[in-house]
């Protein structure tokens, strides 16, 4: 068993703990939090054994041989380095740093220490998103990949009432890019490569961060436009278009059903049920057979796939003005 010791108590760190729990192989063994009150209640919630509220405490422990991130993005680079250094694999929630300079260095601890690095993004594991790029060619020669995901924000409502929630804070390396844009730009990278150019514009709140945005992404013989938003909602599914047809995927964050529209009339649904409810699954999964198999990089959420995003993102940001505290550091 692959035992986790878990960094945050929120929500998708109890959404991690239910998907491990259908992972062949994976354990959640501990959970660190600052105050003890909040690391027992949890750890009694969940059923979790060790609990920590010194993290140097639980890297020292034997208890765990892992260790899933999902503090705050400003703070993933001096918690993923901490845990490499102390010979734990990582798999980091995404977006992984709040720019491509603080992934250099996670890369290199990871490679100092011979430990197995990955970003936490699920959409580019599934079942749905292997058939997409398998599948691919049968579209053509492609001329335009479209990704569209805008969810209004739960926190929003509270944000216009004069309450800025964590989501809204730069302080914390956040806002509409980082959270929801990142969905759109992994897959583009996954499938095509590294773009060759980015423009990029978005709506600035007065808080400091995006409220939402788009971009294009340029290659060679097409483009990539994405559109992102936390401020308002979107029922637009997003589209890979080739000269014989069309991939149609009805959320990119979490693609389940995919449809080949070919421009003779013909449509083939290639849709690949997800064995569960949570998809996070496929990536804990992955997480946990690459450790098994020696492996210190998966070839999906690859290191490098994963720094060509952060540039992506990082360049996004100068030219719409989005600075982090975290970027002068």
């Amino acid at each position: 068993m692959i035992r986790f010791g878990i960094i945050g108590t929120n929500t998708i760190t109890e959404k991690f703990i239910q998907a491990a729990r259908q992972a062949e192989g994976a354990a959640i063994a501990a959970v660190y939090s600052r105050k003890e009150e909040t690391a027992a209640a949890y750890a009694d919630k969940h059923g979790i054994e060790h609990r920590f509220t010194s993290l140097d405490a639980m890297l020292a422990s034997d208890a765990i041989d892992a260790v899933y991130i999902a503090s705050p993005t400003a703070y993933h680079m001096q918690h993923a380095i901490a845990c490499m250094d102390a010979g734990k694999h990582v798999l980091c929630e995404k977006p992984v740093a709040s720019n491509d300079r603080e992934l250099k260095l996670m890369i290199e601890a990871a490679e100092r220490n011979q430990v197995l690095f990955m970003e936490a993004m699920k959409s580019t594991l599934t079942p749905a998103f292997a058939a997409i790029a398998e599948q691919l060619p049968k579209i053509g020669k492609v001329r335009r990949y479209f990704a569209s995901y805008c969810q209004y924000s739960s926190r929003y409502d509270a944000y216009k009432r004069g309450e800025v929630m964590n989501a809204f804070k730069p302080d914390l390396s956040n806002g509409a890019l980082m959270d929801i844009g990142v969905y759109g730009i992994y897959p583009a990278v996954v499938l095509f490569g590294q773009p060759t150019g980015v423009k990029a514009e978005a709506y600035m709140l007065e808080s400091g961060v995006d409220g939402e945005g788009s971009m294009i992404l340029k290659y060679e013989d097409m483009d990539a436009v994405i559109m992102y938003s936390k401020i308002t909602n979107s029922l637009v599914p997003s589209e890979i278009q080739g000269e014989n047809g069309n991939i149609l995927i009805d959320q990119i964050s979490e693609p389940r059903q995919v449809r080949i529209h070919y421009r003779d009339g013909r449509v083939e649904d290639i849709s690949v049920a997800h064995q569960i409810a949570d998809v996070m699954m496929y990536e804990i999964q992955e997480f946990v057979n690459l450790i098994r198999s020696g492996k210190t990089e998966s070839t999906v959420n690859s290191h490098a796939n994963s720094l060509a995003v952060q540039g992506i993102m990082t360049e996004a940001r100068q030219q719409f003005g989005l600075v982090f505290p975290a970027d002068a550091r």
